[in-house]
């Protein structure tokens, strides 16, 4: 039968036998979609590179819904530490070793240097606040802001903040032994952490602490973040990579984006419009929006100023907070480690000097290397935030074309067999042995995270502290595994369960004297 007859018979059969013809339409018109779909994902696939068998319509994004960097790296025991998947008809790079890391995101660093776009996040969450630095893709706005970060957050920045780290770290020891009631009851330590980091945001972006953590503002800001960082899971929004889902009238996912948005900048606008009114009375503190703003060089607008805002409130909650609430709880269950480094710290401070100096720059070697162990342990950021080429890649002879996706796996970098002959074991002394063995969870290359040596600063001045003055007692038998344990294995920062742990003062008198006794330490001397 020629075409030309298939037009003439086709709205005849639709008149003689309407309720047939409407129920082929409905059956061939889907298989028609599916057939023509699988052909685009096809065609959309990298040449030349392996990788696991999707389903149709969805690739692979049933098989990674939950645990993804771990199944990425098990996906890499068979297809090589470089391969691709595909999340919808989108593919993606996906590099889980510590060698292909270096070459594909450190040699390459300039043509992996854009993020892409999201729909949920970067077009329903982020269209009035705009983003992060770490979320926005390559532009010239991306540099300006960069380079205002970069200053901000340069080693001698960071020593001006010394104070603040000084001062929020004391604080935290305060909220455990006042909540703790002394250490004679157990305690969940997350709302303390979540007011230190919070407070050390705050004060070193806008010049405001957040003192409480019985504040209204402080139960908003990390309600909504928390939410936020939901919306950036690059596998929880299954509408980011199948757009027929966008189309649904009763998508709660877009709806609870928007109204996070909402919510957001209501205290983002609270926050900027509280320092321009002490700017304009000459009573606000030295920080970093106001150091922008006053910078004629800058030239930033508004919603660059908003966005490294932002950059700082969102990073210091999830590396911060996800890195000591997970520490915590497997320092409660692992007495040989705490006694290690109690007598290591006992090298430099007695358990007469609770408070150790804020002005130790990561004396201790052991405590450095307790803080980086867990953040190896930990990877915070399994899945690094995923990049975008902005031009061709060679790969093992293999042609990467612009605009590909990759996901660096940390996770599985941090995990590297060919790096660590024990990656599975946490053992902090393998960072005295190998001192210089690469660390993956800030990221690599040109879009690693800005803020790595403040947060190395902050953590170490925290656990040397929390180390000296208290002995941490186990309350729940939490699972502190970095895969079992996650309390929700889909977003995309791994937080673990909560839970309960006793801090007993070593010595409650020698604290409680030196907290009688703190004053700010002045960086200046």
């Amino acid at each position: 039968m020629a075409p030309s007859d298939l037009v003439h018979i086709v709205p005849l059969l639709a008149v003689e036998y309407p309720i047939r013809f409407l129920a082929f339409l409905a059956t061939i018109i889907p298989i028609l979609y599916i057939i023509v779909n699988e052909f685009v994902r096809e065609q959309a696939r990298v040449k030349g590179l392996s990788g696991p068998a999707g389903y149709p319509l969805i690739g692979n994004l049933w098989q990674i819904r939950t645990n993804a960097a771990e199944k990425y790296r098990q996906w890499a025991k068979k297809h090589g530490a470089v391969y691709q998947i595909q999340l919808g008809n989108i593919p993606v790079v996906v590099v889980n070793s510590a060698a292909a890391a270096k070459t594909l995101f450190g040699q390459n660093a300039q043509a992996l240097s854009s993020r892409p776009e999201f729909y949920t996040f970067h077009k329903v969450l982020s269209n009035t606040a705009g983003t992060t630095i770490g979320t926005s893709p390559y532009s010239d706005s991306l540099k300006r802001r960069r380079k205002g970060a970069s200053a901000a957050l340069n080693r001698p920045s960071i020593h001006t903040y010394v104070p603040h780290l000084d001062l929020e770290s004391k604080d935290f020891l305060v909220e455990l032994l006042k909540y703790g009631k002394q250490g004679t009851v157990p305690v969940d330590p997350m709302p303390m952490i979540q007011r230190l980091s919070l407070s050390l945001a705050l004060t070193i972006n806008w010049g405001i602490r957040m003192e409480s953590q019985e504040s209204a503002l402080f139960d908003e800001i990390t309600h909504v973040e928390d939410e936020v960082s939901r919306f950036r899971s690059t596998t929880g929004n299954l509408q980011d990579y199948i757009p027929l889902l966008r189309l649904n009238p009763f998508n709660l996912g877009s709806k609870k984006a928007r109204e996070m948005r909402g919510r957001r900048d209501v205290y983002l606008k609270a926050l900027n419009q509280g320092l321009e009114d002490r700017m304009e009375k000459g009573t606000h503190a030295p920080c970093i929006q106001a150091n922008v703003i006053l910078d004629q060089d800058a030239k930033l607008n508004n919603e660059e100023l908003t966005s490294i805002s932002l950059t700082m409130l969102s990073g210091g909650l999830d590396t911060i907070t996800t890195l000591l609430q997970w520490s915590i709880a497997l320092l409660a269950q692992r007495e040989d480690i705490q006694q290690k480094a109690w007598k290591e710290i006992s090298e430099f401070y007695s358990v007469d000097q609770p408070l150790c100096d804020a002005l130790d720059d990561q004396k201790c070697p052991y405590i450095v290397a307790l803080v980086r162990e867990c953040l190896r342990y930990y990877t915070v950021l399994r899945l690094a935030l995923p990049r975008v080429s902005i031009k061709d890649v060679t790969y093992e002879g293999i042609v990467l074309p612009k605009r590909t996706v990759y996901f660096l796996n940390a996770w599985a970098c941090n995990m590297d067999e060919a790096v660590w002959a024990d990656p599975e074991e946490f053992r902090p002394e393998r960072w005295l042995e190998q001192p210089d063995a690469p660390l993956f969870t800030y990221g690599l290359g040109y879009r690693m995270c800005a803020g790595s040596l403040l947060a190395n600063r902050e953590l170490y001045l925290v656990f040397i502290r929390m180390l000296n003055t208290f002995h941490i007692q186990k309350s729940d038998d939490v699972d502190c595994h970095p895969l079992s344990g996650i309390s929700d294995p889909t977003s995309l920062v791994s937080m673990p369960k909560r839970y309960k742990a006793k801090f007993v003062p070593r010595k409650l008198d020698a604290l409680e004297k030196a907290l009688k006794d703190f004053k700010v330490v002045d960086v200046e001397k």
